[in-house]
Order: structure tokens, then sequence, then C-alpha cells
């Protein structure tokens, strides 16, 4: 379920760059009305409950396995990164989709193409680097990790 959820994430994430590279760079009215349309739609019904679904799923596989939330920094780094994502996601991604939106909506040209990129390139950037430290699993244990060792 996690690697589901986190696989379809990254998928609505290069999605959301793919449409905010095409709103950025064409320069046709109604192609970038179409594309900061279907950003919102991405956005707004898809996104946050990915997000959510990634964000629980790995808290419940974490607190269910040996790994353990808080015994590997690997665990706990991509804990606190879709957490931070999330909260990103509601906070600055969203609402800058829904401005470029009622920008386009009313007439007005795309508010700035920074806007409607950096939040997919940060967001990509992050679940790339989760990706890869699920693989590699660097950095050891947690203080944590290591007095549960001696005891178990």
């Amino acid at each position: 379920m996690h690697v589901t959820a986190s696989a379809c994430w990254l998928g609505l994430t290069l999605g959301l760059l793919a449409l905010g590279t095409t709103a950025a760079t064409t320069g046709s009215d109604v192609t970038v009305a179409a594309s900061v349309r279907a950003m919102r739609l991405f956005a707004d019904w898809l996104l946050l409950p990915v997000a959510l679904l990634t964000l629980l799923s790995g808290l419940v596989l974490s607190l269910g396995t040996v790994w353990g939330l808080a015994r590997y920094r690997w665990v706990y780094t991509k804990f606190w990164l879709t957490l931070a994502t999330t909260t990103a996601t509601v906070f600055a991604l969203r609402p800058a989709v829904h401005a470029a939106v009622a920008s386009v909506a009313a007439g007005g040209p795309l508010p700035d193409a920074g806007d409607v990129l950096f939040g997919p390139v940060v967001s990509l950037s992050a679940y790339v680097f989760m990706t890869a430290i699920s693989v590699l699993k660097p950095w050891g244990r947690t203080r944590r990790g290591k007095q549960t060792q001696r005891f178990a």
C-alpha cells in the first residue's frame, strides 16, 4: 500500500510538473488555461488524498515492522520529509495553483511561471531523495534505536 501510494504521489507530481512546464512555456492562452485547470484537478482531488495515504501507510508500516519510526535515521528522515511535503502541498502548492487558475480565468496571464513550477520541482526532488534513502538505508540507527538494540 505504501509503495503504491508513494508511486502515485510521484506520478501526480510528474504530471503537475509537465502541466506547469506546458503552462509556463506555451504561447497559447487556451493551452495555459487548460494546463492550470488540469493542475487544479490534480491538486484538489488527487494530490492531498494520496499524500495523506502515503503518510498514514508509512506511519503504520514503520510502527509495525522492525524498522520502527525512530530507530533508523533514514526512516525518521522520510517521515519528517513526507510530513513537510504534505504540509507544503496544503499551504503552498495548492494556493499557487488556485491563484494561477483565478488569474487565467479572469483573462489575465499566468501570474508567475515559478509559482506553478516551484512546488512540483521541490516535491519531485524530495520524493526522489526519499526513494533513494529507502533503497540505500544510510546513516544507521538513531540514539533510540541503539538503546533498543542493547535491550533486545
